[in-house]
């Protein structure tokens, strides 16, 4: 019970920000390939006779797709606000 180091993460160097920006790193186009690409997996391992391998994979793809989707989403919310900001900034210098 002395070496309860496993549990924590942190007391092995593992910051959840660097984990962030890992993950940050994929583009909405990666991200849709690797949905697709769980789909087709999901769907060959199916008819290959491996049910239960076919549906884990394939159940991935959502989750996946979900992602690829809320990071579009996000990443167009973020142009839409850079655009009214430098519009209330132009409006205001003509003023």
């Amino acid at each position: 019970m002395e070496n309860l180091n496993f549990i924590n993460p942190l007391l092995h160097g593992i910051v959840p920000e660097e984990l962030e920006q890992k993950a940050s790193n994929l583009s909405v186009k990666q991200l849709v390939c690797a949905g697709v690409g769980t789909l087709i997996a999901g769907a060959v391992l199916k008819k290959a006779g491996h049910g239960k391998t076919g549906a884990l994979i394939g159940g991935l793809a959502l989750p996946i797709l979900a992602s690829a989707l809320y990071k579009k989403y996000g990443q167009s919310c973020e142009s839409k606000k850079e655009d009214l900001s430098s519009q209330l900034e132009s409006e205001t210098g003509h003023a």
